[in-house]
């Protein structure tokens, strides 16, 4: 499994209705080595952003409860926090990055983990180390 290394502990925040997904997500990050914050919708999502300015990536589903569907959140999370990179995950065919605001990341669904844990390695600029399994001495 691919697994970022960031230099320094990178605070992510995780915005997802299904909660059995969002703590899985939360869960894999966590075993990162990330600070993982968590939402279940947009406006938890913006108040969570307003409390920690640490926050260095989002990752999105599209659709969800509350304000905003996941588009627009990445559009305002763009305007008003500039630095946070955003990966935006959608099972909607309709749903093209050109609806995205730049320097967003859209991960189709379903995904392999691997693809989601690539895509924030590469956005936090860490790392990534590759385990393929146990070594044979």
């Amino acid at each position: 499994m691919a697994r970022p290394n960031p230099k320094d502990s990178a605070t992510i925040l995780i915005v997802e209705n299904e909660g059995l997904v969002r703590r899985e997500l939360v869960y894999g990050f966590r075993e990162m080595g990330l600070l993982v914050l968590e939402a279940q919708d947009a406006d938890e999502a913006i108040a969570l952003l307003n409390e920690h300015p640490e926050v260095r990536l989002m990752v999105t589903d599209i659709r969800m409860s509350g304000s905003m569907d996941g588009v627009r959140l990445a559009h305002h999370v763009r305007k008003r926090w500039p630095p946070v990179k955003i990966i935006v995950a959608s099972g909607w065919p309709e749903t093209q990055p050109r609806d995205l605001p730049a320097r967003s990341v859209l991960i189709a669904k379903p995904y392999e983990q691997e693809t989601l844990w690539l895509a924030a390695a590469e956005l936090l600029g860490g790392r990534v180390e590759v385990s393929t399994g146990p070594c044979a001495a």
